[in-house]
């Protein structure tokens, strides 16, 4: 069964998510970001600035095929176009299809009122169907610091 997280109260979500993927990249893992069409467009900017003395080798899942088969961090707005891998990370608004593919899937929620509202709406989905749910709420761990 998908190992689902919950990143919660997070400041900014590209910038976390940056974060997250230079963790993931330094394990060797593959991992595939979802979001609506924009964010995503964002991110990939983001990535490429995102720190001056390393790079996270990433692509658009509607690259050539052969940078999607080869990139490590992937950007896809749909999952059907992306093979199975082990981590999802999910910066949109909605669920993604498909989810249940991936063997990690983390769901990052800003500070934002409507994100809040749509972070609870898929927390309620995701522990009805009996999804066992880790919690990371960064306002705490900041506060803890």
């Amino acid at each position: 069964m998908t190992e689902i997280e919950f990143h919660f109260n997070v400041p900014d979500k590209l910038q976390y998510g940056c974060r997250l993927l230079r963790k993931v990249y330094r394990t060797g893992a593959r991992a595939v970001v979802t979001a609506e069409p924009a964010v995503l467009g964002e991110l990939d900017q983001l990535l490429w600035r995102f720190s001056a003395v390393e790079f996270l080798p990433h692509c658009l899942s509607t690259s050539d095929q052969r940078n999607v088969a080869a990139s490590p961090l992937l950007l896809a707005e749909r999952l059907d176009a992306c093979a199975s891998d082990s981590i999802l990370i999910n910066l949109g608004q909605s669920m993604p299809d498909d989810f249940e593919r991936f063997e990690r899937f983390i769901e990052v929620v800003s500070d934002h009122a409507q994100d809040r509202l749509d972070g609870r709406s898929r927390w309620k989905h995701y522990k009805d169907r009996g999804y066992a749910l880790k919690l990371h709420d960064l306002a705490a761990s900041k506060a803890s610091a």
